[in-house]
């Protein structure tokens, strides 16, 4: 296997005609790690034929100080203003993508003092690398180490100092935490709790490192807080687990299910409140179900988008007044959509445009506060404590059941009888 790297170094070295196309055939972390090893004028040689985001790719799988080494190997000084604006921006948007666990994480919660060396390297070539490294930095980095561009591990600088100058770094590698970018928040902020380690690596979704994350600032961001408490600030104190025991999930939702049977009772009364204007217009119960259903389905699109943003941390009880705004207009066009459909259904069938124009009143309504309630309750729930995804459906199927009802109902009583 390590004879295979060194033929495809050996080749991209000497085989000028065909360097593009070698390159090319390797996945981008070996394309990496045979980059690496490349001299400075074949590195330039190739940086002159590659595309932007070829180039992006290569620099993304090198720690900052060879990717800074590399993007002054570009001679075109547009081609290399370009790369360096792109790679800071895929860099930043990345991590701000992952520091969407907490809303006070900046940019500086992710530290990217570290080297990426090839494990076949000599402790006495990565004591140079390092010693180079603190000479420009003032700092002492982290060593991760990789083999044809996948993290193995990392050598502690212990290590680097006590071993024999001959031995691979390779055989001093020790296990270290990771975890991608685009991890859930709930997976995020359990692995912060609850490991041992004293750094997590935060890897790109190409297993190249992204950048390094201490415990000890995770845990000061949240005050020191016990993982009881972080599960709390995180809404997800009492979240269901897929693989939880029985027990524990009839525990979490009988008394929503209790809650719930209560508020059905709440819109069958509105139906009896009603009864006399179904007994003269019975054909309004074929409509009912068409009031509750599209009123529900509207109510569940706008509740999956604001529970996406909650557990982004985009989108707040404090700053969602626009959002909910949006979310109202919405409901309206929709609800036009939807109304003028039936209304038409509803006059050809049965040959009362005035039943129609009640129906397609009444769905207009109940989109408008489909959108609302499907917006508002699970932000309302995030600011109480609870967790917005297992308890705001009961909240949104009452309002938008009752009301619905409500609005068909009662104007079929103004307008028809």
């Amino acid at each position: 296997m390590a004879k295979k790297e060194i033929d495809y170094v050996h080749a991209l070295t000497y085989q000028a005609s065909s360097r593009i196309e070698l390159l090319r055939k390797l996945p981008v972390p070996e394309r990496a790690a045979a980059f690496e090893k490349l001299s400075p004028y074949v590195q330039q040689s190739i940086l002159k034929l590659l595309r932007v985001h070829e180039i992006v790719d290569l620099l993304d799988h090198l720690d900052m100080q060879q990717a800074e080494r590399v993007v002054t190997r570009i001679q075109n000084t547009k081609l290399r203003e370009k790369v360096v604006q792109r790679l800071k921006g895929d860099v930043k948007d990345k991590v701000e993508y992952f520091l969407r666990f907490h809303p006070n994480a900046t940019l500086s919660l992710i530290n990217f003092n570290y080297l990426f060396l090839d494990g076949a390297l000599t402790i006495k070539d990565a004591a140079h690398i390092i010693s180079d490294h603190y000479e420009e930095t003032a700092r002492y980095p982290e060593v991760l180490v990789h083999e044809k561009g996948v993290l193995l591990g990392e050598v502690p600088l212990s290590s680097i100092v006590r071993e024999r100058n001959t031995s691979l770094l390779k055989k001093h590698v020790q296990p270290v935490q990771t975890i991608t970018y685009q991890a859930e928040v709930n997976d995020i902020i359990e692995r912060l709790v609850t490991t041992n380690s004293k750094k997590m690596i935060v890897l790109d979704h190409d297993t190249s490192v992204l950048g390094i994350i201490y415990a000890d600032a995770a845990r000061l961001l949240f005050g020191n807080l016990p993982a009881e408490t972080l599960y709390d600030f995180a809404g997800v104190d009492n979240s269901e687990r897929p693989f939880d025991s029985v027990a524990h999930k009839v525990r979490n939702r009988y008394r929503w299910l209790i809650l719930n049977l209560a508020t059905c009772f709440l819109a069958g009364s509105v139906v009896l409140a009603f009864q006399d204007t179904l007994n003269t217009l019975t054909i309004l119960s074929v409509y009912m179900p068409i009031i509750v259903g599209m009123g529900g389905n509207a109510a569940t699109q706008a509740f999956a988008i604001m529970v996406r943003g909650i557990t982004l941390g985009t989108i707040s009880y404090q700053n969602a007044a626009p959002a909910i705004w949006r979310e109202l207009w919405a409901g309206l066009f929709n609800g036009i959509i939807i109304g003028s459909i039936v209304a038409l259904v509803s006059a050809l069938w049965n040959g009362e445009p005035l039943l129609g124009l009640v129906v397609g009143v009444a769905l207009i309504m109940a989109h408008i506060v489909a959108g609302f309630a499907g917006a508002f309750i699970p932000l309302l729930m995030k600011h109480i404590g609870n967790d917005p995804a297992a308890t705001s459906t009961i909240f949104i199927t009452t309002v938008t059941d009752t009301l619905g009802l409500i609005f068909l109902l009662g104007l079929a009583t103004i307008v028809l009888l």
